[in-house]
C-alpha cells in the first residue's frame, strides 16, 4: 500500500527549488555562524570585517533576494523574471576569488589601466553619456603636476548675474556652502600655452580654483554666503611625501576644519575638471559653449544615500533649464576609487566635474553662474519649505 503523505508542508518538501532554496540558506547561515567565530577569537588570530565585507559585497543582491524568495512570495516579485538560478558553485567562486564569471570587468579592471571606470555605476546617464565617455580620473605623478608653466589669461570682465545687488533674499553673515578642490592644480590646455599633454596640464594659480571662486561670486550675488577654501593641496601632499592618489587625504583636514568651525554650514562640494577631451566635455547652449557637469557621489560610507539624492535633485534641475549641460550622476565605490571623497562629513555633499582639460575658463564659468542660478533656486525653495514646517 502506497501512504501519500500529507501536511502543510509536504508539497514544499517535494519541491526540488524548495530544497535548492534550503542549501542555499543553510550555506548562507553557515557563513554566519563562521563569521560570527572569527570575530570572537583574538583579533591576531581572525580576518578583519573589512575583508569580510569585500568578500560579500562581490555576491550578486538577488542571489540573496531567491533564497528569501525561496522562504518568503513576497521576496519573489523582486527578483528578476529572466534571471537564472544563482548556482552555489558561482556564489563560492566569487567570494574565493572577487571574480564574477558573468562580467569579464571585474578581472580586467584590476588588470588593465583605466578600464576600473567602467565599474563605475551611473546612476542618471545625461544625453549620449556612457561608459567610453564618463569620466576619468587621471593621477600624475606629483612632480608633475608641482612643475612650474607659463599660463595666460584672459582679463575680460566677467558677467555676473545681472541682479547682484537686488537680491533680496540672504544668508546674512553666514556661510553656508563650502567649496574646495582636492586637486587644486587641474589647469586647461587653452590657458597653458607651451602644453599639448593633457597629463601636464597644471598650474599653481591658472587652474580649477578659479572656478570655485567664480561659482562662489555668482552664489554670493544670489544671497547665499559661500566659503571658498585656497589650501594647496598639492604643496601638503609634498610636504608629506605622499603620492598624487593621496589628494582625498590631504583635503580632508581642510573639510573636517570647517566643518568643526562652522555648524551653519549645509552644503559641501569639491570641484574638479575632468580629464576628458573637448568633445565629451562641451554643450553648445543657444550659441554659446558651456562646460559639461558631471555630478560624482562616493558609496563606501555609511548614508551616502542623502548625498545621492541631493545630486539627483540638482540633475535634473540642470537638465530642465539647462538641457544637456549636465553629464548625470555617477556612484563610485570599490577597488580602484577613493569611494568616499570626504562626504561622508557631510549628508549635502558631492564632488563637481566641470569641464575637462580642453575647456577654457570662458566656458568654465558659464557654466558656475548656470550652476550658481540653478542652486540657488533649490536653496532658497527648500529654506521657504523648512520655514514653513517649523511655523506648522
Amino acid at each position: 500500500m502506497n501512504i501519500k503523505k500529507t501536511g502543510p508542508n509536504s508539497g514544499k518538501r517535494n519541491n526540488p527549488i524548495y530544497f535548492k532554496g534550503t542549501i542555499y540558506l543553510i550555506s548562507v547561515l553557515s557563513l554566519f555562524i563562521i563569521i560570527g567565530l572569527m570575530t570572537t577569537i583574538k583579533p591576531a588570530y581572525r580576518f578583519s570585517s573589512h575583508l569580510i565585507t569585500e568578500w560579500t559585497s562581490d555576491i550578486d543582491s538577488s542571489t540573496f533576494i531567491y533564497i528569501l524568495g525561496n522562504e518568503n512570495r513576497a521576496f519573489r516579485q523582486a527578483y528578476p523574471p529572466d534571471a537564472t538560478v544563482p548556482k552555489l558553485s558561482t556564489v563560492l567562486f566569487q567570494v574565493a576569488t572577487n571574480l564574477k564569471p558573468n562580467d569579464p570587468r571585474s578581472l580586467l579592471g584590476h588588470e588593465l589601466p583605466g578600464f576600473s571606470s567602467f565599474g563605475n555605476q551611473i546612476i542618471i546617464a545625461g544625453e549620449g553619456i556612457n561608459h567610453s565617455n564618463l569620466s576619468i580620473e587621471s593621477s600624475p605623478p606629483l612632480e608633475e603636476v608641482l612643475k612650474e608653466r607659463e599660463a595666460v589669461m584672459d582679463e575680460s570682465p566677467k558677467e555676473i548675474a545681472e541682479e547682484e545687488d537686488k537680491n533680496e533674499q540672504n544668508t546674512g553673515d553666514d556661510d553656508v556652502v563650502f567649496l574646495y578642490n582636492s586637486h587644486n592644480r587641474e589647469s586647461f590646455l587653452p590657458h597653458l600655452p607651451d602644453i599639448t599633454d593633457p597629463n601636464s596640464a597644471h598650474h599653481d594659480t591658472v587652474n580649477i580654483t578659479k572656478v570655485s571662486e567664480r561659482f562662489a561670486e555668482a552664489l554670493e550675488a544670489k544671497g547665499i554666503g559661500t566659503n571658498v577654501d585656497d589650501t594647496d593641496h598639492m604643496n601638503v601632499l609634498d610636504e608629506k611625501g605622499w603620492g598624487y592618489e593621496k589628494s582625498y587625504d590631504a583635503s580632508r583636514s581642510t573639510v573636517s576644519e570647517a566643518v568643526s568651525t562652522n555648524k551653519k554650514l549645509d552644503y559641501i562640494f569639491d570641484v574638479h575638471r575632468d580629464s576628458l577631451p573637448r568633445k565629451d566635455s562641451t554643450i553648445d547652449i543657444d550659441g554659446k559653449d558651456y562646460a559639461k557637469i558631471l555630478m560624482v557621489v562616493g558609496a563606501d560610507y555609511d548614508g551616502y544615500e542623502e548625498n545621492l539624492a541631493l545630486a539627483t535633485e540638482i540633475h535634473y534641475l540642470i537638465e530642465d533649464k539647462y538641457p544637456g549641460l549636465s553629464k548625470g550622476v555617477i556612484k563610485k565605490e570599490g577597488a580602484g576609487t577613493n569611494g568616499v571623497f570626504n562626504q561622508d562629513l557631510s549628508k549635502n555633499s558631492m564632488l563637481l566635474e566641470i569641464g575637462g582639460y580642453d575647456n577654457s575658463l570662458e566656458e568654465m564659468y558659464r557654466s558656475a553662474d548656470a550652476l550658481a542660478a540653478i542652486f540657488s533656486d533649490f536653496y532658497w525653495e527648500a529654506e521657504a519649505v523648512d520655514a514653513k514646517e517649523k511655523e506648522e
